[in-house]
């Protein structure tokens, strides 16, 4: 049952699919994998000589988000486990499972297929990340429902009140940064880059079409040129730890 890979699909409806996949693709230096699925609605990033880690999935409604496939050596314990700690389950397939947690975040079960190698630090920043924006009545429990559900993971408390860390063991190449926001609104997640300078990958982001939302101390907030949000913040791209010096931003 233990988690040996994760995975972080970015959703969009329609041809955003398409488009997101080109920004992310370029970003990342990764390549599009050829599509998939029974509609043919994945597609995964990968870069040469690595593992992909991300990808995109073409949505039929909604307005998409992200969200986590955790690659197991044992799908049906992992839904056991995770029904046990409070998720419920979306949908069945053949092999894998698409699940949502207690707060409503979707994330799926699926099998592992031997990936190990992480994709590598592009340009002083990688795609390291997944946060949950959580409202405050159920961060509580998510918390806990995470902590649980992925054993052998180090959860701690963030760099500030609202932030808890899911940290995976080394080799893995995803963590879970849960954040508790201000208003009671359905559970939402975005992709977070670990970033050596947040100026310089800011503005790569932007000749690709990205743009600029907000800035706080040490993470900017972008959109993608679907309109879909993420974070560039002020972590070490090797390590996936908050940065000891200044921060450019």
């Amino acid at each position: 049952m233990s988690v040996r890979w994760t995975y972080a699909l970015i959703d969009r409806p329609g041809t955003a699919a398409e488009r997101a996949g080109a920004f992310w693709a370029a970003v990342t230096e990764a390549r599009p994998s050829g599509p998939s699925g029974d509609d043919e609605e994945f597609v995964t990033l990968s870069v040469a000589g690595t593992d992909a880690c991300a990808g995109v999935q073409r949505l039929v409604s909604g307005e998409g988000g992200t969200h986590l496939d955790f690659s197991v050596d044992d799908v049906p314990g992992f839904v056991a486990a995770a029904r046990r700690l409070g998720a419920g389950t979306v949908a069945e397939h053949e092999g894998w499972t698409v699940l949502r947690s207690p707060a409503g975040q979707p994330f799926c079960a699926i099998p592992w297929h031997g990936e190990s190698v992480r994709p590598p630090v592009v340009h002083g920043s990688r795609l390291d990340q997944v946060c949950l924006d959580v409202p405050p009545s159920p961060y509580d429990a998510e918390v806990a429902f995470w902590s649980g559900l992925l054993t052998g993971w180090r959860s701690v408390p963030g760099s500030r009140p609202e932030f808890h860390v899911i940290q995976p063991p080394a080799g893995l190449p995803l963590r879970i940064l849960l954040q508790r926001i201000g208003e009671d609104r359905p559970v939402f997640a975005h992709p977070d880059l670990a970033c050596a300078d947040i100026t310089a990958t800011r503005a790569r982001h932007e000749g690709y079409g990205a743009v600029f939302v907000a800035e706080f101390g040490h993470w900017t907030v972008m959109r993608d040129p679907t309109g879909g949000v993420y974070c560039l913040t002020g972590r070490d791209p090797g390590t996936g730890l908050r940065a000891t010096g200044p921060v450019t931003s």
